[in-house]
């Protein structure tokens, strides 16, 4: 069996979440180190391909946030390559990163979604947005909750009470793409559940809760050091720790999913769990979810980091 000795962490990117992919980057990169693993780091730009060429790691351990480090572009890249890395393949990457197509395939497999439209930019620009807006809102029900179709760590998402506050929603969204997800927001316990897969088939984590202090688990909330309370494991009874757990293999499982990825729910007080979204680069800092739920789990986050990267390697 090939020993592992030399791992590339990728992080960075150009994505609005550069901040937190080097914050991710940087606390695997020394996990590894204190393993004894040669590690190297390095940024998405126009030196990676000659660097991968002239001296190809062992593995890739991409930590990159937002496009294009979770829509397929880089794990593409690194496919023709022949380098071989830690986490998902580019098609699975693509449909996990599309909210709309996640939702679609999760949904499929029996596990509910919240009720909600998907629509561009253009629409509104085309159709008037007022009407538009108060069309969303007769349809769907108030309080609604607005995203982007892609992208992750909360930009561009909101609640939206009223029209008015749906109408200020869309715009903030549109800074961040050309599309918007118009939700029914589901009331209840928010969870993140990952599931890791060493080498003996993925695993589901214990649910982490997730209470902000303002209500809303937005930017700031997520990585500003004390301004969200986390329980690990959740505070659920266990037939609803258990199906969250079960929503987030199937998940794992309908995206085709690879190595590790962290879905996120909310719990009903009824215990009816709500598939939100699914991603395939978890975060790895001091406040990121995966590794609370690893502490929870009784796992050593080096060690599994390092698994990870063995699986890798061993796949190439």
């Amino acid at each position: 069996m090939a020993d592992l000795h030399r791992v590339l962490v990728l992080a960075g990117g150009l994505s609005p979440e550069h901040e937190v992919s080097v914050r991710s980057g940087l606390r695997v990169a020394e996990s590894l180190r204190r393993l004894d693993v040669e590690v190297q780091t390095a940024d998405v730009d126009a030196a990676l391909l000659g660097r991968l060429a002239a001296d190809p790691p062992q593995a890739v351990f991409p930590v990159l946030h937002g496009a294009p480090g979770e829509d397929g572009v880089i794990r593409e890249v690194l496919e023709i390559s022949g380098v071989p890395y830690v986490g998902a393949r580019p098609d699975a990457c693509r449909a996990a990163f599309s909210k709309p197509i996640a939702k679609s395939l999760v949904a499929a497999e029996g596990v509910p979604v919240p009720r909600g439209v998907t629509l561009p930019k253009a629409a509104f620009r085309d159709l008037g947005a007022r009407e538009l807006v108060d069309r969303i809102a007769a349809a769907l029900g108030l309080p609604l909750f607005v995203k982007p179709d892609q992208g992750g760590s909360a930009f561009g998402a909101a609640p939206a009470a009223t029209a008015e506050e749906l109408s200020n929603a869309l715009v903030s969204s549109f800074a961040y793409g050309d599309t918007a997800m118009v939700e029914e927001r589901i009331d209840g316990t928010e969870i993140a559940v990952g599931v890791v897969d060493t080498g003996d088939g993925p695993v589901a984590l214990p649910p982490v809760e997730i209470v902000p202090d303002g209500g809303v688990y937005d930017y700031s909330a997520r990585y500003t050091a004390g301004r969200t309370e986390f329980f690990a494991p959740a505070r659920l009874d266990g037939a609803a720790a258990g199906a969250a757990m079960d929503a987030a293999l199937t998940a794992h499982r309908a995206l085709g999913l690879r190595d590790l990825s962290r879905t996120d729910m909310i719990v009903e007080p009824s215990g009816r769990v709500v598939f939100l979204e699914a991603n395939v680069a978890p975060g790895m800092t001091e406040t990121s979810l995966f590794p609370m739920a690893l502490q929870a789990a009784g796992m050593d986050f080096g060690i599994t980091c390092r698994e990870l990267a063995h699986r890798a390697l061993l796949r190439g």
